[in-house]
């Protein structure tokens, strides 16, 4: 006897076996019940999901002569011949090589005689949104007044191109995606039914592999146990078989484009490539991989709403204090578009070492996040002492931004190298000469007291503030900001002089952590918000006693 694809083999021959879709199955189990059976459905949803076992079911429970709690018998004359394929009540039609009208017209023709035997007849079209725009037409009036022994069962993955006129004449039923864990648990039964030894590990990876499509993953199951049969189906050997990578690997690339180490991102893409794993595959767990890290670091997920093993989640929490978060978002918005060229192209390695190059170097792009991601990494070196004169040290396109450090490596506390690994820039007096634009004016304004004792005590201390500061680019747009009180109440501005720092730090998140950190170093309870001074003015403030006696000849504003 041939053998039989375990997809084909084990597909659910009564109600009670379908998997996942239990809302669909109650409703069509009470209908042939209660005898209240429609004559059109429509069962829509994306792959692999039990659309045609459910449509052949339920073909079979509506003519089945000893019908068990809405189940189909399998063993009457009626379930038998459906069973068989020798059923002429029971038609299904592939709607993909029968689209025309004349086909739709053979059903309408067909429809008008009574069943040989039974009650109903039946007719399954499968992918019936491949019509043609004459063919629906043609159903349509079948559809609407069909006989009262017609049953038409719609199946397709496309429902947005089902017109509207015949979505309006049948029932519809949405089948969902089917959960890994359902889908692991329909796996243990089948390979305890057929006698095969497979690590709990593996079949998860399965399970996940299916994206929600039960039929995929016993085809994947199927193909595992071709390659390694009467073995033990373990975690490596089905990486193997399905060409896909593991976690250890995704951390091997994750870990070398963090520490900038190109060679080694190329070394482990070439022996990826030599194991003749399938890129595109590559790059879509890769992305999952970092959305992973990304739900990880936004919340406190356990593996079983990560869809991981435990070995898998510690991995993931090491690599998730490794890394930022504007930095996580980058490589995943850098992959996501690898993905979309990746599939058409016809050098998938280069499209992907060229991905790895953008995630090693950001001066290479233009985006707000690149930036971002270029401060950072200039921040660590600060930290880490590096000694930059000029731009010497720094890539092109940071000077080619505007972006100017001068440091000579770290100092001591208060002095000079302090000041510069802070994110302060000094000037000479030639160098103020030279620049119009250090030659700036300044204007009075008075505030009242109490508000200019806490302005003097966030001035003192706004160094400190902004270390407490979680986010790296924070630190470093706002060290190019200075503070001062808000003219339109009791709070205080953060001014920023230039425009390029004023569009890294001015973002909403970042108030909440000023305002906690203000409060915690300073004592000081006050609301703040974001200022582009843009006409180059710089306020001196003073309180409302010393108005007269500290300025003469300056104009002053009062407030």
């Amino acid at each position: 006897m041939s053998y039989t694809a375990l997809y084909r083999k084990w597909r659910p021959p009564v109600f009670d076996d379908v998997k996942g879709q239990d809302p669909i199955v109650s409703a069509l189990r009470n209908q042939i019940n209660t005898g209240r059976i429609g004559h059109a459905y429509l069962f829509c949803g994306t792959r692999g999901t039990g659309k045609t076992s459910v449509a052949k079911i339920f073909a079979r429970a509506v003519n089945c002569e000893n019908p068990v709690n809405g189940n189909p018998c399998n063993s009457c004359p009626s379930c038998l011949a459906v069973n068989q394929g020798n059923s002429v009540n029971v038609m299904e039609i592939d709607a993909a090589s029968n689209n025309g009208v004349d086909n739709i017209r053979e059903i309408r023709d067909e429809v008008r005689y009574a069943p040989t035997e039974g009650r109903y007849k039946v007719y399954i079209i499968d992918e019936v949104h491949m019509l043609s725009t004459g063919a629906f037409n043609a159903l349509l009036k079948t559809l609407e007044e069909p006989p009262a022994h017609v049953i038409f069962i719609l199946a397709t993955t496309e429902v947005h191109k089902i017109p509207i006129t015949v979505l309006s004449r049948c029932q519809r039923y949405d089948f969902r995606r089917i959960s890994a864990d359902v889908i692991a648990a329909r796996l243990g039964e089948l390979t305890a039914g057929e006698g095969v030894e497979i690590e709990e590990r593996a079949l998860r990876y399965i399970s996940r592999k299916a994206d929600g499509s039960l039929r995929d993953s016993i085809s994947l199951l199927d193909q595992c146990i071709a390659f390694h049969y009467g073995e033990l189906l373990t975690y490596d050997k089905v990486l193997n078989v399905l060409g896909a990578a593991g976690y250890d690997l995704f951390g091997g690339l994750l870990e070398a484009a963090l520490d900038g180490r190109t060679a080694d991102c190329i070394g482990l893409i070439d022996e990826i490539v030599m194991q003749g794993r399938e890129l595109g595959q590559l790059v879509s767990d890769f992305i999952w991989y970092l959305r992973n890290i990304m739900l990880l670091k936004a919340s406190d997920l356990d593996a079983d709403t990560l869809e991981v093993s435990e070995e898998e989640l510690l991995e993931l929490g090491r690599m998730s204090r490794k890394i930022s978060e504007d930095t996580l978002l980058r490589y995943i918005r850098v992959f996501s578009e690898l993905s979309g060229k990746i599939r058409f192209a016809s050098d998938k390695r280069v499209l992907l070492e060229m991905a790895f190059i953008k995630l090693i170097r950001p001066e290479t792009e233009l985006n707000l996040d690149s930036v971002l991601n270029r401060l950072e990494l200039l921040e660590k070196k600060l930290e880490q002492g590096y000694v930059l004169s000029g731009t010497s040290a720094l890539p092109s396109s940071f000077s080619d931004s505007g972006i100017h450090i001068t440091s000579h490596g770290p100092q001591t506390a208060g002095g000079e190298g302090s000041a510069l690994l802070a994110g302060q820039t000094q000037e000479t007096g030639d160098e103020r000469q030279g620049n119009p634009a250090a030659e700036t004016q300044e204007k009075a304004i008075s505030i009242p007291s109490d508000q200019m004792g806490r302005y003097k005590l966030l001035q003192k201390n706004w160094g400190k503030i902004l270390s407490a500061l979680t986010s790296r680019s924070a630190k470093i747009a706002l060290q190019r900001s200075e503070i001062e009180p808000d003219s339109t109440g009791s709070g205080f501005c953060i001014v920023f002089l230039e425009e390029k720092y004023y569009a890294i730090g001015a973002r909403a998140p970042y108030l909440a952590g000023i305002k906690a950190a203000a409060q915690q170093i300073t004592g000081v309870e006050a609301e703040f918000r974001f200022v582009l001074n843009e006409d180059g003015v710089r306020n001196r403030y003073i309180s409302d006693e010393q108005l007269q006696s500290v300025f003469h000849g300056v104009e002053i504003e009062e407030e």
